[in-house]
């Protein structure tokens, strides 16, 4: 650890851990109600249940990005934090918000469209908390050196903080209400977020394989050049549906599917810059997860998004199982996967230890990375046994569940899997033993 406020970094790290271990709990939960519908039916029903599992996803992901960035600003800032104790007081107000709000979904205190369930106030001290975190990463680059990574990194922080003001904006036309609530999910997934991962694994490569900077500052501003060009217009996939002019049907589908170019540019980037850089980084582990991320993120954002991206196949898709197995795979390989690669990076640094459990980690990473695919390959022969039974043939959306409980089976055997890779993934991170300590590469 170069500077002593990456500290805080920890904190968010570990944080993000917890929720993450709550977000596939909630999963694990939740597929076990496709196979028992009647479970916690009168104690916790699915809705509730389902709001727990994406809302733990998005806060913990957050987190994550939030602990990342405090750990590489410094560094590429080339100094402190500008308050590591604003950062401190930043993530308990977070962490309390988060309590708050999972405990408020328990009791049926909840408000807004999917993902954006949280009531108002919770929503305003989501604001206060991104505030205070842009204005202390602001600050730290302004009084220190500007990098590509730290510009786009602060570029995709403030654009996402920036859309989610848009979840206040309830309008009671539900195609204009829906407009919006994409305003938000969809940027920030398809598009701010994207310019976060870029520049998270831009500074992973630039650690991990000692190619020059400059090399590495081209590939990431074509990455996310095609990003935006592709992300801000395709949104437009969103709006087939809606009530949007027809128009859309033509720009949502060829913009959105463009957007498989910008992954398999990740791809080319990450391999290039390991093959380039032919070094032996102790840290394996990291670099697995790092080039995992590129692959899945390739596969789950743009193959699977490409399946159902086109207007008159998404008219049949929409809503089916095909879009969960997309969304699964997507947030796993995009964001989930990224996370994961920084804290296995930076934690034996802030710990002041060797690279450590760097076998179980990889376990952790092969069981859990094998059974989302697995998830995501059921769950698509689900959506196309769904699609030919309910919207071509006709049948009542509950007839046609019934003929699918044998794929909803095997998801659930899925997740059990990711459960065990998730509590060998926080063991790995979290079990530090007594090594020597070393300085960062």
């Amino acid at each position: 650890m170069k500077y002593q406020s990456q500290s805080v970094a920890l904190y968010y790290f570990y944080g993000a851990l917890v929720l993450f271990l709550v977000q596939v709990s909630a999963g694990l939960l939740a597929g076990t109600v496709y196979i028992l519908p009647n479970l916690l039916s009168e104690t916790v029903p699915f809705s509730i249940i389902k709001m727990v599992h994406t809302n733990a996803l998005i806060v913990w992901l957050l987190m994550g990005f939030m602990g990342s960035t405090f750990y590489l600003l410094p560094e590429e800032a080339e100094r402190e934090l500008y308050s590591a104790k604003l950062a401190l007081g930043q993530f308990w107000l977070f962490m309390i918000g988060a309590l708050a709000a999972v405990v408020g979904y328990l009791f049926g205190i909840h408000d807004g469209d999917k993902f954006l369930e949280q009531p108002v106030p919770i929503k305003l001290a989501i604001v206060v908390v991104c505030l205070m975190f842009l204005f202390n990463c602001t600050m730290t680059m302004i009084k220190g050196r500007r990098t590509a990574i730290a510009n786009i990194l602060m570029l995709g922080l403030w654009f996402a903080v920036l859309l989610f003001l848009f979840a206040f904006v309830t309008p009671s036309n539900i195609a204009i209400d829906k407009l919006y609530r994409w305003w938000v999910v969809h940027l920030w997934v398809e598009a701010t977020w994207e310019l976060i991962l870029a520049a998270i694994l831009a500074f992973l490569m630039i650690k991990m394989t000692g190619v020059d900077r400059e090399v590495i500052d081209k590939w990431l501003y074509i990455v996310i050049s095609l990003t935006l060009i592709s992300g801000l217009i395709g949104t437009g996939h969103h709006y087939f549906w809606i009530g949007a002019p027809a128009y859309w049907q033509w720009l949502g589908s060829i913009f959105s599917a463009l957007e498989i170019v910008p992954p398999f540019a990740l791809v080319i980037f990450c391999f290039s810059m390991v093959w380039r850089g032919r070094r032996d980084h102790p840290n394996q582990a990291a670099l697995l997860w790092a080039l995992g991320c590129s692959v899945l993120t390739f596969f789950g954002a743009g193959v699977w998004g490409f399946l159902h991206t086109l207007s008159p196949i998404n008219y049949y898709t929409h809503g089916t199982q095909i879009t969960v197995s997309h969304g699964h795979l997507a947030f796993y390989g995009a964001y989930v996967m990224v996370n994961i690669a920084m804290f296995t990076y930076a934690l034996p640094y802030l710990l002041g230890r060797h690279p450590f459990n760097q076998r179980i980690n990889m376990w952790g990473f092969w069981v859990t990375s094998s059974a989302v695919v697995f998830m995501t390959v059921t769950l698509t022969f689900a959506g196309v046994v769904q699609v030919q039974l309910q919207r071509v043939m006709g049948q009542s959306y509950m007839e046609v569940q019934d003929q699918l409980v044998l794929f909803y089976q095997m998801r659930l055997g899925a997740g059990i899997f990711v459960v065990l890779g998730t509590i060998l993934i926080l063991y790995s991170l979290m079990a530090v033993p007594k090594r020597a300590a070393v300085q960062p590469a």
